[in-house]
């Protein structure tokens, strides 16, 4: 079994009842969900066999415990998890647009669930076999201190890091915060980004130049997740292997990206050959957005192998 430490925010979204429903007049919204990308990708991990823990605060409130019913549920390890008696639960705001986009409020980097950090790395990074962060949970100075010290623990002991840019636009107009992102992607060993998200940290003019040269640093594979569309793998001395999309209905797009790496580490931590746990992550995330909540479409490794058998002979 895979053993994986997450670190970053935990909260619970509110998604907009309406198709291009306003947040400039009063509307209905729906939720809590239990949300926070690390959280997602460490629930869907655990659903798939590995043994995950999680670093991260919520506060003494309704909504963390929603967050923590659900995380224990899936088997996530919650030592790590803090529950701040001066705070409250992060909050996101979402709406679709019909054209495909969405748009956020997120109510985090002062709540509770903007202060979390792992207070004993020497026991918290002890037998394991990596580490995963987040670009997401840069969105205070605390968070990239707290994320950025994690990165270089797990250095200092040879613990295999993961990183998963999630770039938020926001992020972008803080170069000291560009900094540390940009470190961390440079020394990690697995790498679950977007498309255009390593163009943007790297400067590279395509996704192959910008693999290349990761995996002439420290990366062993390298994974753009390209939604819809499919994904594509890069490991050294091999050629690019792609996964096409898979036809789903479409509910709710929010945390495919996270349940795919959430999938994708855990089978590959645990010694399958990455290209096929780049398929059935494909999978994960295709079915991930067939339910409202981003939690909502995770899936166990079981579902994940009946539901890879029907969409590939569709």
């Amino acid at each position: 079994m895979a053993k994986l430490l997450c670190i970053g925010e935990i909260l619970v979204e509110m998604v907009a009842e309406k198709m291009d429903q306003s947040s400039l007049e009063p509307g209905s919204w729906i939720g809590p969900y239990p949300s926070g990308a690390p959280a997602i990708l460490a629930d869907q991990a655990a659903l798939c066999g590995a043994e995950v823990s999680l670093v991260g605060t919520v506060g003494p409130d309704a909504f963390g415990e929603v967050c923590l019913t659900r995380l224990r549920a899936s088997g996530v390890r919650l030592d790590h998890i803090t529950v701040d008696e001066h705070g409250t639960t992060g909050v996101a705001f979402v709406s679709y647009r019909s054209g495909g986009s969405r748009s956020f409020i997120f109510h985090l980097a002062d709540a509770a669930s903007g202060r979390f950090g792992l207070t004993d790395l020497e026991a918290g990074l002890r037998d394991l076999d990596c580490v995963h962060l987040m670009g997401s949970s840069a969105f205070s100075a605390a968070a990239v201190d707290a994320i950025g010290e994690v990165f270089d623990a797990a250095q200092a002991r040879g613990v295999r890091v993961s990183f998963d840019p999630n770039i938020r636009p926001e992020m972008l107009t803080r170069e000291e915060y560009v900094r540390v992102l940009r470190r961390i992607l440079h020394g990690s060993q697995i790498v679950l980004a977007s498309e255009g998200e390593l163009q943007v940290l790297l400067g590279s003019a395509t996704e192959a130049e910008c693999a290349a040269a990761l995996l002439a640093r420290s990366a062993e594979a390298v994974v753009i997740k390209r939604g819809a569309r499919g994904a594509s793998l890069f490991q050294p001395g091999r050629d690019e292997f792609s996964v096409p999309g898979l036809s789903v209905d479409e509910v709710d797009p929010t945390g495919a990206g996270d349940c795919f790496g959430g999938t994708f580490l855990s089978l590959y931590l645990t010694g399958m050959e990455a290209a096929q746990a780049l398929r059935y992550a494909n999978v994960a995330g295709a079915m991930a957005v067939t339910r409202r909540g981003p939690m909502s479409g995770n899936r166990s490794f079981a579902e994940l192998q009946t539901a890879e058998r029907l969409l590939t002979s569709a």
